[in-house]
């Protein structure tokens, strides 16, 4: 499974410094973000292990990102089922995965009925609102990039241009930290060096290696 965040995929987090941006391998564990995306208080950045995989987050109750409408959450759930099934597909020697998707199986309901309807659905246009502790909601456009280097997905938040939403996401950048690109998890406890990155070395379902360029 390709885990390598490679110079292209720093230059969109780097040049889009006022844009959340986040980086996440073909299972949607979340590898590398900017500090825009930082600032969206999105807590997965402070997570370990499964807790950084939005599948995981999505199905078990752990973390809802966006608020959506009830139609567009069904059909982020179902995109994103199917694009985690063409991921099995294609590394099925991907030990981590395999135990990802027993344990989703068994957890959720939900993801067990998508799983094995053999949906094909594709991720289409999505909004939601991000409830941000210090400016209220925001409504987002989320749009998702393929990075084909590296088999690796680029999550986009944006704002309508010149609207209210724009007006408190410039609010939100206005406190976004120094440190522009963050990759991994090497600021956060409980993890321990590997050869290019970190890994949280507690459980099982601790994160695979991540490699940066």
């Amino acid at each position: 499974m390709p885990r390598h965040v490679g110079a292209g995929s720093r230059r969109l987090l780097d040049r889009l410094s006022d844009t959340p941006v986040a980086i996440f391998d073909a299972t949607w564990t979340l590898l590398a973000w900017n500090a825009s995306w930082e600032s969206m208080k999105c807590d997965a950045i402070t997570s370990h292990g499964r807790h950084r995989n939005i599948v995981w987050r999505t199905f078990t109750g752990d973390f809802e990102l966006l608020s959506r409408t009830s139609e567009r959450q069904a059909r982020f759930e179902a995109s994103i089922v199917a694009d985690l099934r063409n991921t099995a597909r294609r590394y099925p020697a991907d030990e981590w995965l395999g135990d990802l998707v027993a344990d989703l199986l068994a957890a959720s309901g939900t993801f067990a009925k998508l799983w094995q309807s053999e949906s094909t659905a594709r991720y289409q246009d999505d909004r939601g609102t991000l409830r941000h502790p210090d400016t209220g909601d925001v409504t987002l456009d989320c749009d998702i990039l393929t990075i084909h280097d590296g088999d690796l997905r680029a999550l986009v938040f944006s704002a309508e241009a010149a609207s209210v939403d724009a007006a408190r996401l410039a609010m939100v950048n206005a406190m976004k930290p120094e440190k522009e690109t963050r990759i991994g998890i090497d600021d956060f406890p409980g993890s321990e060096p590997t050869r290019f990155g970190v890994r949280n070395a507690r459980n099982r379902a601790s994160s695979p290696d991540i490699q940066t360029a």
